[in-house]
Order: C-alpha cells, then sequence, then structure tokens
C-alpha cells in the first residue's frame, strides 16, 4: 500500500494547491467578503506548506515518516473540514493555514516514506511517477474542484476532500515505519526562525500589491524577512539537531537538483495561472476554452516524468537531461515575449508545449536524483527542502508576477486602480484597444523578466552538478 496511499496524497495535495482559486467567487459571495481577506484563502495554505515543509521533513526523520505522514493527513483533513464550516473569513483563511501544514507534512514525509523504501531503479520510477501524479493533480485541479463546487457547492467540495484526506491517513498506518539513527531533539529555536523569516517575506511580496511598493510596511517587513533568515543560518551552524543541516547545503549536487526544480517551478507557475486571464481579455476566449489551451501546457506534465526516468534507468545520463529540461522551460518562456493578442493562442502553442516537457521531465528526475545524495538518515530534510522550495516559489511567484503585471500597467497607464482591473482581464469599454496594448506590454517584460531569471538559475545549476561530477572523478 505504501506507493499507491502515497501518490493518491501527492494528487489530493497538489489539486488543492492549484484548484481552490476556482472556489474564491463562491466564498466570497456566501461570506461576503473581497480583497486580501479572500485571497489569503489561498495565499495562506501557500504560506503554510512552504513554511511547514522543511519542518516537517526534518520531524519526519526524528519521530518517524510513516507517523508524520499519518498526522500530517489527519490534519490536513481536519483543515479542510473546517473550512467547509466555517462560519466567517477569518475562520476559512485560519483553517487553510491548518490544511497547509497539513499538505506540507504529507509532501515531506511522503517523499521521505518513498526515499527509504526504495532503491535504484525502483527509487526512481517511484519518484518519476510521484512528479506524475503532482502534475496530474495541477493539472486537473482546476477543472475537478469546478465540477465538484457545481455539483455540491464549495462547502461540499471541501467536504469532500477532508473526506479523501481521513482515507488517506488511514491508508498510511500500512506503510513501513523508518526514522534516522541520530538525535531525537528537536531545533525549536531553528524552526521558529525559518517560519519567521519566510512569513515576513512573502507577506512582504503577497500584499505589496494592494498596500503600495512604497507602503512602510512593506519594506520593513522584507528587510525583517531578510534578517530573521540569516540569524537562521547562523543558529543551524550551531545547532545539535538543525532543521536543515549546512552539510545539506553544502552538498552541491544536492543543491544543484534543488535549483532546477525551483527554475522549473519558477518557469511554469507564472504561466500557469496568468496566462488563462490574457487569453480571456485578449482573444475573447470563454473560460473553458482558455483551459483547453492550458493543456498544451499541462498535458506534456501528465507524460514526461516517466519518459524522462525510464531514460535514466536505460543508462542516458541525468545531468543532461536535466540540461535540456531546463532549456525548454528557459526558451518557452523567453518565446512568450513575442505574445500579442491578434494571434495569441498561435504564438503560446509552442512555448507552452516546451515548458511542459521540460517541467515533465523535471519532475521525473529531480527528486531521485537529489536524493540519492543524500545520507539515508537525511531524506526526510532534504525532501522537506525540495518541497519547501516548491511551496514558496508557488505563493512567490504568484504574487510577483502579478505585482510586475500590475506595477508596469500602473506606470504605463498612470491609474492604479485601472491596471488592477486589467491585471483580472477585466477592459474598459471603449478603451480595449489602447489597455489591451499595455496589457500585452505588460506581459511581455513580465516573461522577459522570467526568461531571464530562469536563465541565470539553469547556468548556475549546471555549474552545480557538473562541478559536483568533476570533483568526484578526480577523488576516484
Amino acid at each position: 500500500m505504501t506507493l499507491p496511499v502515497v501518490l493518491v496524497a501527492v494528487v489530493l495535495v497538489a489539486m488543492s494547491i492549484s484548484g481552490t482559486a476556482v472556489a474564491l467567487p463562491s466564498i466570497g459571495r456566501d461570506l461576503d467578503t473581497s480583497g486580501s481577506p479572500l485571497n489569503w484563502v489561498v495565499a495562506g495554505y501557500n504560506l503554510a506548506f512552504a513554511a511547514m515543509t522543511l519542518i516537517a521533513g526534518s520531524t519526519a526523520d526524528r519521530i518517524g515518516r510513516r507517523r508524520v505522514f499519518v498526522v500530517s493527513a489527519s490534519v490536513f483533513s481536519a483543515g479542510f473540514l473546517g473550512t467547509a464550516l466555517s462560519p466567517v473569513i477569518v475562520a476559512t483563511d485560519i483553517f487553510r493555514i491548518v490544511s497547509g501544514v497539513g499538505g506540507a507534512g504529507i509532501m515531506a514525509a511522503g517523499g521521505a516514506i518513498l526515499a527509504s523504501t526504495y532503491e535504484g531503479a525502483a527509487r526512481n520510477r517511484a519518484f518519476a511517477l510521484m512528479g506524475t501524479m503532482a502534475g496530474v493533480g495541477i493539472a486537473i485541479g482546476p477543472t475537478l474542484s469546478g465540477l465538484l463546487i457545481g455539483a455540491t457547492g464549495w462547502r461540499g467540495g471541501f467536504a469532500i476532500f477532508a473526506v479523501i484526506g481521513l482515507l488517506v491517513a488511514l491508508g498510511g498506518t500500512r506503510a513501513c515505519e523508518s526514522r534516522a539513527t541520530g538525535s531525537e531533539r528537536t531545533d525549536w529555536a531553528g524552526s521558529a526562525l525559518f517560519v519567521a523569516a519566510l512569513t515576513l517575506l512573502m507577506f512582504a511580496l503577497l500584499e505589496a500589491p494592494a498596500l503600495g511598493w512604497a507602503h512602510p510596511v512593506i519594506p520593513v517587513t522584507g528587510i525583517a524577512g531578510l534578517a530573521v533568515l540569516v540569524v537562521f543560518g547562523v543558529v543551524q551552524r550551531r545547532s545539535a539537531a538543525p532543521v536543515l543541516a549546512p552539510a545539506l547545503i553544502a552538498n552541491r549536487g544536492f543543491l544543484g537538483w534543488s535549483l532546477a526544480t525551483l527554475t522549473t517551478s519558477i518557469g511554469f507557475l507564472g504561466v500557469l495561472v496568468f496566462l488563462p486571464t490574457y487569453l480571456q481579455a485578449a482573444a475573447g476566449m470563454s473560460p473553458a476554452a482558455a483551459g483547453v489551451t492550458m493543456l498544451l501546457l499541462t498535458a506534456p506534465v501528465l507524460v514526461m516524468p516517466m519518459a524522462a526516468v525510464a531514460l535514466v534507468n536505460k543508462g542516458v545520463p541525468a545531468r543532461p537531461l536535466i540540461t535540456i529540461a531546463l532549456l525548454l522551460v528557459t526558451a518557452g518562456n523567453l518565446w512568450l515575449v513575442t505574445l500579442n493578442a491578434e494571434d495569441a493562442v498561435m504564438v503560446v502553442a509552442a512555448p507552452l508545449v516546451l515548458i511542459g516537457i521540460g517541467m515533465g521531465a523535471s519532475f521525473g528526475i529531480t527528486d531521485g536524483q537529489a536524493m540519492a545524495l543524500v545520507d539515508p538518515d537525511a531524506v526526510g530534510m532534504a525532501a522537506g527542502f525540495l518541497n519547501a522550495l516548491r511551496g514558496a516559489a508557488e505563493a512567490l511567484v504568484i504574487a510577483a508576477y502579478s505585482a510586475s503585471l500590475v506595477g508596469l500597467l500602473s506606470a504605463k497607464l498612470d491609474d492604479a486602480t485601472r491596471a488592477a482591473e486589467i491585471g483580472a482581464g477585466r477592459l474598459t469599454d471603449g478603451a480595449e484597444a489602447v489597455e489591451l496594448d499595455a496589457f500585452t506590454w505588460s506581459w511581455q517584460l513580465t516573461q522577459l523578466g522570467v526568461g531571464l531569471l530562469c536563465l541565470v538559475l539553469s547556468i548556475i545549476m549546471t555549474v552545480l552538478i557538473y562541478g559536483r561530477a568533476a570533483a568526484s572523478r578526480r577523488t576516484t
């Protein structure tokens, strides 16, 4: 039952990340809320997920990976049930944070269970399936969530997720228990500092579009977050049982593969979340048509993980494969700089396929290759670190992408309110041409920034993983 249970859990968590946004209009109407309180239904989950994944992974190494998986699935289920029953938006936001904590533990402990249960080619296939299921969840999350909400209402949709989470917890009891052989101590100071640092940094990015980048709270919060992050690094060097062992970050190969997963997340998520709005505004597409178009991006993620790991298991080196995957993601994002309103679908088709292929291939091989470089006693910490990067990327990329689009639109039109409406896909009657030009311009510049960032990270990743290989050859 180990692999099926973990895979179902991965699909569930991925769907809860990509599908919740569909419920926001219904939640807003039912609870009579909008703006930042409503946005925190998604942001709170992402924040908790990113902040707690690393801690959950380290905890799993110490007290037991199966135990953390089962408890996390129960917490995840309880959060969804609380959300379904919440009478006010504050309660909804709190229970979404609870669900994010549970989702973090599921992903970190689930990856650690697979790493400790399987070896060699079997481990590669297990992580490729994990990547495939994450892709399935991301791809079908919005569609299936929409169907659930249409059939049962948003509360019923959340309740169904709660029931499935409980079944995952029960199934998790059948997995084999494993834990590290080292200390049982918990680094409470490191855990608190990591959560505080990530919370402050993500709050600054998430609230900046609403408050304005010049608002005093934003720079103060951002600087405080960076300062706490530095203190966290110092504490980890002195801790007897660190949340994030310095030796793990000093592992050039592991760090390189971690940067690979960060790069693909950056190159994938902004397009996934924001392109449908542009297609509806610029090309006049219906939501359903825009969703079908996005299959060009998501469909390759369903098949490429297993294809990539099959090549690795047949002897194809993983390093060239991940280099090609990142080049595809980078090229696809830079190609989207040519986006225009007249031929939007034709222009985006090939870039979306390139990004989807690169993302899918990365899903198939990064985790398995990274875990192979980690000491067996630290696989929970390593899985937590990888998923913390993904979770942070999901929240930060969405926030930064939105801030870039709206900020550039505000500069172009000199009207922040109008810019926010255009960014949400609402054009002004009689001024569509001017606003579409501005929207396209902001999209092109934002995509240029994303593409260049992916290029820089890809170069760093290549240096790290090839540098480690060269060092290993010199040693032997």
